[in-house]
């Protein structure tokens, strides 16, 4: 899949198993994994690194095919669902770090771009989101870029 913002192709992810079935080699029940993701989600773990924790150090590649469920339902389940999906929220610091770069440094003209194009991932992600109700309709981005011009 190609870069939204740039001519680049992004090739570099890890690779999903090839079947969506549970794997013979794993050991804990679903219970115990469910454990698992309550635990580390009150750790202070997003779902993503939740899951690298449960490929990498238990050797569990899917969830959704052991469980039955996936991370976000089980999460919901427990009342431990984040306000914001982690993908907004990631984008949304990225610009307010940006926004702090950018007072400090006001002769960087390129990261203006460079903020613009976070803004618009933004406001498309927005619009995603509430479509499908994920976060309020009355959700905004309050942007800065008009004080720093």
């Amino acid at each position: 899949m190609g870069r939204m913002h740039t001519h680049r192709h992004g090739k570099s992810h890890s690779i999903r198993p090839a079947t969506p079935r549970a794997p013979s080699w794993i050991t804990q029940s679903p219970a115990e994994i469910e454990g698992l993701i309550i635990k580390y989600t009150k750790d202070g773990l997003t779902p993503s690194q939740i899951g690298i924790k449960l490929r990498d150090q238990h050797s569990i590649p899917l969830v959704k095919a052991i469980t039955n469920k996936k991370m976000g339902q089980i999460l919901e389940e427990n009342d431990l669902k984040a306000e914001m999906p982690e993908d907004l929220e990631n984008i949304v610091r990225k610009a307010v770090n940006l926004q702090k770069h950018l007072k400090s440094n006001k002769g960087d003209n390129r990261n203006v771009r460079s903020l613009e194009l976070i803004e618009a991932k933004v406001h498309r992600l927005s619009v995603y989101y509430k479509r499908i109700e994920r976060i309020p309709k009355t959700w905004k981005y309050k942007s800065v870029v008009a004080q720093l011009e």
